[in-house]
């Protein structure tokens, strides 16, 4: 490992009338360059690069590509957000984009689903060919922040004030990125950097690099966590190597949240890029074979019901292969709503409903008498269960 001490240098700045340390780090890439050499770093990075491109070639042969990558910016949300520790759960965020209702605070479903938007709009944009710039990270921020917690810290601003990580104040935190009169400096290096200047940096190295980068800046009041793991996917999406955002780190990171925090830190005192980067490339080769096995563990589930459902219902299979359907694009549903997607009466969608609960493909939510809710069991529980899942983080 190359012995570069701290990636940037100390700024003294005076906050609530004590001196303060704050930390300003050197451009990207960074300087002695990374030695990857030829050895395990360099084998781990093209282990980590075929997994991406199998996690990226099976949406080509998926026969909904929309209906998983639904569920996996859901599943990225939710992580994300418990991250940053929001109590919601992808039930919770899918109840309340049902019924604009769930059982946990309403900030932390409006939290989650603000993030949803934020995702949905950036890869809007890059597909439309903006760039994946200041601008667009602002714009961004600017729904991530809209609603919920966090409305009142300026979003889709940079910050103009000091910020810091841990502690009570800037002279006790753990961690304190750079004042409000460098930070602009501080964000136009990593621009250009994304934009590949002054090289060209190989794909998971630029999100690694500017992943961590974004986190040492820490541009925005609030969401900067957030932002920055959204900035891994659209950095993914932007430059090819993902064709829809079915890689969701936030799993990884949580699964090793305190060697995710512990790692970010040794970059900035001790220049430890190399080790980041092996955490980092480890995230992206484990998060890319769970979702391929989740993907295909899914296509098995759909398949045996399907034919549970034909072997069952004989002539009523037709509508409850049509509910079931409806439950596959959207795994919580009411019956009226399920009846709508279905295109189907509502006495008619009850029926299915019905079948499809004895079967044990469908259970009910809410133990209420009216406006019930049904989840499709098998579905959820393979998003759930995996990395210890969105619910399981909740027990």
């Amino acid at each position: 490992m190359v012995n570069r001490g701290p990636s940037g240098r100390f700024v003294v700045t005076s906050f609530g009338g004590e001196q303060v340390r704050a930390f300003v780090p050197e451009p990207l890439p960074p300087s002695p360059a990374l030695d990857l050499g030829a050895g395990s770093d360099q084998a781990l990075l093209e282990l980590a690069n075929r997994a991406l491109g199998r996690l990226d070639g099976l949406t080509a042969i998926l026969p909904d590509t929309h209906l998983f990558v639904y569920m996996y910016v859901r599943k990225e949300a939710v992580l994300s957000s418990q991250i940053e520790g929001t109590q919601s759960s992808l039930s919770d965020l899918l109840q309340h984009e049902v019924e604009g209702s769930a059982g946990v605070p309403i900030d932390d479903v409006v939290e989650v689903s603000s993030y949803v938007a934020a995702m949905t709009h950036g890869l809007a944009r890059l597909r439309g060919g903006f760039p994946l710039s200041l601008r667009l990270l602002r714009e961004i921020h600017g729904l991530l922040l809209a609603h919920g917690r966090g409305q009142e810290r300026t979003p889709g601003e940079f910050r103009r004030s000091q910020n810091w990580i841990g502690g009570t104040r800037p002279g006790n935190a753990l961690y304190v990125p750079p004042p409000p009169d460098e930070l602009m400096t501080c964000l136009g290096a990593l621009e250009r950097f994304l934009h590949e200047e002054p090289a060209t940096t190989p794909l998971l190295v630029k999100a690694a690099l500017a992943h961590a980068q974004f986190e040492t800046i820490h541009p925005f009041l609030d969401g900067n966590g957030r932002l920055g793991r959204l900035l891994i996917t659209l950095l993914l999406c932007a430059d090819g190597a993902l064709s829809e955002p079915t890689l969701y780190l936030s799993v990884y990171f949580k699964r090793h949240r305190a060697e995710y925090y512990e790692r970010l830190q040794r970059v900035r005192t001790a220049g430890e890029w190399e080790a980041w980067l092996r955490f980092f490339a480890t995230g992206v080769l484990e998060t890319s074979r769970e979702a391929v096995s989740t993907a295909r563990a899914l296509l098995a589930l759909f398949d045996g019901d399907r034919a549970r459902i034909q072997a069952a219902t004989g002539r009523r299979a037709g509508s409850a292969l049509r509910v079931h359907e409806a439950f596959k694009a959207h795994p919580i549903l009411s019956i009226g709503s399920a009846a709508a997607r279905a295109g189907l009466s509502v006495p008619a969608a009850t029926t299915a409903v019905q079948a499809l609960e004895a079967l044990g493909i469908l259970s009910e939510l809410t133990g209420r008498q009216r406006g019930r809710l049904f989840s499709y069991v098998g579905y959820l529980r393979h998003l759930t269960e995996e990395g210890g899942g969105a619910d399981a983080a909740r027990s």
